[in-house]
């Protein structure tokens, strides 16, 4: 039987590499160190990534272990499931991962302009309802662009057509940069240089047991330009995530 949450909690009020700031007292607790991660925490001058929504921490893990000249910081409110990803990087001695809990809604408060290189968005709740929640709308893509380099790059790979879909329209109207763009990245991996392939989350390898398409874009996001949101209609997944029918009625939305 694994830990329990107060436990796991306990554990990681020890770690150095995990760094709590919860939504409901962020206002009150000044982050000294927005801007400033690579001087007091990595003690290196290499880039930033950022993993937004990493869940367990199993990619920011994964990425920091194939990638130890780049520095790896794991972002996610559910602290019980951070506590693995964050756990292993301190037994395995990885010195270039992190882990923040805070809302995503508030990440442009812990780092400071031109301090991230790039993101990783794996696997994000593709939020049908609601766009203003999803990590590839407008109204983060804004936020991102607070703390991200320009032409900073921002990489998707999820399971959700209506999310891929979606943020396709939302590039195409935005005309942003695309390095690569796919709706079966093991498919066609096969003619790409993508040695982050062996990295999987639980969740990715699931879908792939079950035979279900993986897809994947790497763009850019330049400091310039008016962003705006793409007003078309998609049709919205037949499921929520994982063993979870959707909820909605409806078949599609904006």
């Amino acid at each position: 039987m694994g830990k329990g949450k107060l436990a796991k909690f306990a554990d990681m009020e020890t770690y150095e590499n995990v760094f709590q700031y919860p939504f409901s007292v962020v206002s009150d607790v000044p982050f000294t160190m927005r801007g400033h991660w690579r001087e007091e925490y990595f003690k290196n001058d290499n880039p930033i990534v950022l993993e937004l929504g990493c869940g367990k921490g199993e990619y920011a893990v994964g990425l920091a272990k194939q990638y130890p000249d780049i520095n790896f910081i794991g972002v996610d409110i559910k602290g019980a499931r951070m506590w693995t990803g964050a756990t292993q990087a301190i037994q395995e001695g990885l010195k270039n991962v992190a882990f923040l809990r805070t809302n995503i809604e508030i990440i442009d408060r812990f780092f400071g302009p031109d301090e991230v290189q790039e993101i990783w968005l794996t696997f994000s709740d593709p939020q049908m309802k609601n766009p203003r929640k999803r990590l590839t709308s407008t109204y983060f893509m804004e936020r991102y662009r607070r703390f991200l380099a320009d032409q900073g790059i921002i990489h998707l790979k999820t399971d959700s057509n209506f999310l891929f879909t979606y943020t396709t329209y939302m590039v195409e109207k935005n005309q942003l940069p695309v390095d690569f763009r796919t709706e079966d990245l093991y498919g066609e991996a096969k003619t790409e240089d993508f040695s982050f392939l062996g990295i999987q989350t639980y969740y990715e390898s699931m879908w792939l047991a079950r035979g279900l398409n993986i897809k994947f874009m790497k763009f850019h996001l330049p400091h310039e330009g008016l962003l705006e949101e793409p007003d078309v209609e998609i049709e919205l997944d037949d499921y929520r995530s994982y063993h979870r029918s959707k909820r909605s009625s409806l078949s599609t939305a904006k």
